[in-house]
């Protein structure tokens, strides 16, 4: 066992033994079926604390000869797959994370000649006594050793892309690193696995990648990787049942990530925190200041702000990701900068509809931080005032309500406003303190139509009542509650027991004038 070469399975078993372990071993099954394949370089990239590390601890595990893989996997789901033996501990693995080799240099050659020295030692050490053509070549060494062995190599890279966050601005140096791989890994026999694994996909150079034999693995298509980028709504079922905490707070908090086939995946770091504290609270943004996200919410590209704006209100908002070159300085549009925060994960992204959108609750008091700080005063201002405007509407406050749209329009009044959509997003924001209190449904059906807006409590809330929002453009509230009862909207809460406030939301174009109307029901 080497340092980089065959490592052994310490680092998987160390999160075996965690207290909360959610089996994602079902990827060898993928990755022994591309194995010494066309298909066989992977490229993963997520937002950080998604379980990157861990499951290139597994791979490793997995692969590596010098471990037994039969005691390792036993009872873990791999296990149970007609593959698991022939793959099983076959193969020499290479181990490196690319941080450590950053650390500890000064430029980029110095990094990259760390990197041939510490693999070719621990190769020399494993297999003194073979013989080579040129020791101090790295690819002609891993050759003859698998000429000699008849072994492939895995090769693992964690943290491949920490270049391209060091070294933000030094293209020779990308460049140079992108060369590199591409030399050491395309088109080698000795290859049966090569993996990487980071935050950001393969780095684009004109119009092709210097590493274009990879398929990439990422937050806008996880593809075959899907049930493996965070935790499923199964899985937090589970891990809610064992720990008696309550799904649907957990799910408000943490899930909102939805890929084309699957809609609900959560940040497993921060469901892991949630579980073991039993608090919820911002786990997965405590590991990163806000200023990271602050940075690219504050750049100056046209419609970048309104974007945002709309988002935090609830909103979607539709991108191209096309022209994203995958780093994180080199932005042609607003675009280029969602389609970044859609790989760090603060941004969820719908691959059918190409809409990004703020995924749950956790991410959006990060924007909220953000934009306080930058002096935001359209968001500052309506969440500020977002705690009165609540407590008037359960009053049944009519004027109070209607003078809190007002300031809330005023605040976003760089928005396009002109229909009901808009007038939602406003109505969205200006109601951001219930976040705290409800589940708010958009466009809830309720058999003769939608309703626009459903606030349903939370358990722990039981005692505030429901709220169903109709919004009118150039219309009046009487005309909003009126549809409530026309089309039955209540009909949709039948199984609610409790207070239900009809509300009706109005915005006249002539008097540029929102008002508002309450009623009371119980069932």
């Amino acid at each position: 066992m080497g340092i980089y070469l065959n490592p052994g399975s310490d680092k998987f078993q160390e999160a075996l033994r965690s207290a909360i372990y959610v089996d994602k071993s079902g990827m060898i099954a993928y990755t022994n079926r591309i194995f010494k394949s066309s298909n066989k370089y992977i490229c993963v990239s997520r937002p950080r604390r998604f379980g990157k590390s861990m499951a290139a601890n597994m791979l490793s595990a997995y692969y590596d000869r010098t471990v037994d893989g039969s005691m390792v996997f036993r009872g873990l789901a791999i296990a149970g797959n007609a593959d698991f033996d022939t793959y099983r501990n076959q193969c020499d693995v290479l181990f490196l994370n690319m941080q450590e080799f950053l650390s500890q240099t000064n430029s980029m050659e110095d990094m990259l000649a760390l990197v041939r020295r510490s693999v070719l030692w621990d190769i020399y050490m494993a297999y003194s006594d073979y013989m080579y053509f040129d020791k101090q070549n790295l690819s002609r060494t891993m050759a003859d050793v698998y000429m000699q062995s008849e072994r492939p190599f895995v090769i693992i890279i964690d943290e491949w892309d920490c270049i391209f966050r060091e070294y933000r601005n030094d293209y020779q140096a990308q460049r140079q690193y992108l060369d590199f791989l591409r030399d050491w890994l395309k088109d080698k026999a000795y290859i049966g696995l090569a993996y990487m694994t980071g935050i950001l996909p393969i780095k684009k150079y004109g119009t092709h990648s210097a590493l274009n034999m990879f398929t990439e693995f990422s937050m806008t298509n996880p593809r075959e990787l899907t049930p493996f980028v965070g935790f499923t709504a199964e899985e937090v079922w589970k891990l809610c049942e064992q720990y008696h905490m309550d799904y649907e707070e957990i799910m408000s908090w943490y899930d909102g990530y939805q890929f084309r086939d699957m809609t609900s995946i959560c940040n497993p770091r921060s469901v892991v925190s949630a579980m073991e504290s039993g608090i919820l609270d911002t786990y997965w943004t405590e590991t990163e200041t806000f200023e990271a996200l602050k940075i690219y919410i504050d750049m100056n590209f046209s419609g970048l702000r309104d974007t945002i704006v709309k988002l935090m209100a609830g909103g979607r908002q539709k991108i191209d990701t096309r022209s994203f070159v995958n780093d994180m300085t080199t932005f042609h549009s607003a675009d280029d900068v969602l389609t970044l925060l859609v790989h760090l994960g603060y941004l969820g992204y719908d691959f059918d509809t190409k809409e990004v959108f703020i995924p749950n609750r956790e991410i959006m008091g990060e924007y909220v931080t953000a934009t306080r700080v930058s002096q935001w005063s359209e968001i500052v201002h309506s969440v500020l005032q977002s705690d009165k405007l609540l407590q008037a509407t359960w009053k049944g406050d009519e004027e109070a309500v209607a003078k809190g749209m007002e300031e809330a329009h005023l605040n976003t009044s760089h928005l396009q406003y002109n229909d009901e959509n808009a007038l939602s997003y406003t109505v969205s924001l200006a109601y951001y303190s219930a976040r705290q209190y409800y589940t708010i449904i958009r466009e809830l059906p309720t058999g003769k139509g939608f309703a626009d807006m459903v606030f349903l409590p939370k358990k722990k809330y039981a005692d505030k009542p429901a709220m169903i929002v109709e919004l009118k453009w150039d219309d009046n509230a009487d005309t909003a509650l009126r549809q409530i009862r026309d089309k039955h909207y209540m009909e949709a809460l039948k199984d609610y027991k409790g207070n239900i406030l009809c509300v009706g939301i109005t915005y006249d174009r002539g008097s540029k004038k929102h008002t508002c109307r309450i009623e009371k029901e119980t069932t």
